[in-house]
């Protein structure tokens, strides 16, 4: 017993983080019924600098909006309006 040493415990707090705004997307908003693949402007927001597609996650686009957008971004760089490799 003269061994054991009294130890402080310490008291973890959890800290709740406060609920994050659910993110809308901004084609549903826009009532846009297509993505047109020649408005480069509006798609280049999807990619990375790299050329990568952006996931729904990090862009809160819909599932059904996420699939034309994919699909756009594939027939824009096909006919060369976005590249394949960014800089």
């Amino acid at each position: 017993m003269a061994d054991a040493v009294k130890t402080e415990e310490k008291v973890v707090v959890k800290k709740f983080r406060k609920p994050s705004k659910k993110k809308v997307c901004a084609f549903c908003v826009a009532g846009e019924k297509t993505i047109d693949y020649k408005d480069v402007a509006k798609i280049r927001k999807y990619i990375t600098e790299k050329g990568k597609i952006l996931p729904r996650r990090q862009t809160g686009v819909c599932a059904v909006h996420q699939r034309e957008l994919c699909t756009a971004i594939k027939r824009a760089r096909n006919i060369a309006l976005l590249p394949y490799v960014g800089d």
